[in-house]
């Protein structure tokens, strides 16, 4: 098939973590109401694309531990083809969103979704995914829990890593 002129469509998976649970504990424990506790991946080109401690991985679409997702956000059309694709999330593996980068609260599973649904469709993702981490960290409890939440990578199992090379210092 012809990629020239091809689009694809882009979609924005959305799991909540907590299984709704943060929908009724965070009003008590952060004084605010939160409806989830986002993870997030891209899927084009038939395969999902996320990131996690263990860097950038893909499946088939649902196809984590995670299950299906909770919600599924059309974010649009793209004409980039697979292969400047991979060629990209080959360059972001080795730099920016390698492993050892992951940061549950500046540097994680949305933002790496957000910079991808840019560089697909010109779309960010939307913006209660990404000011989940600003609206924790601005509870009391939020501070408290940050050194403890910090040491947390999460990456879904079920996914085969894009770009497994070890960052050598």
């Amino acid at each position: 098939m012809d990629q020239h002129n091809a689009t694809f469509g882009v979609q924005l998976f959305i799991y909540d973590l907590s299984r709704g649970m943060a929908r009724q504990l965070s009003p008590i424990m952060l004084g605010k109401q939160l409806d989830g506790i986002w993870h997030t991946s891209i899927v084009v080109y038939g395969e999902e694309f996320f990131y996690g401690g263990a860097g950038i991985s893909s499946c088939p679409p649902g196809g984590t531990m995670l299950g299906p997702p909770d919600t599924v956000v059309e974010l649009g059309n793209t004409e980039v083809t697979e292969e400047i694709f991979m060629d990209y999330l080959s360059s972001l593996g080795e730099t920016t969103y390698s492993g050892d980068k992951y940061r549950l609260f500046e540097h994680n599973c949305n933002t790496f979704t957000n910079e991808v649904a840019q560089f697909l469709t010109g779309n960010k993702i939307p913006s209660y995914i990404t000011d989940l981490p600003s609206e924790v960290l601005s509870t009391p409890f939020g501070q408290v829990l940050r050194p403890i939440l910090d040491s947390i990578h999460i990456a879904p199992p079920g996914g085969n890593v894009i770009n497994s090379q070890n960052n050598h210092s």
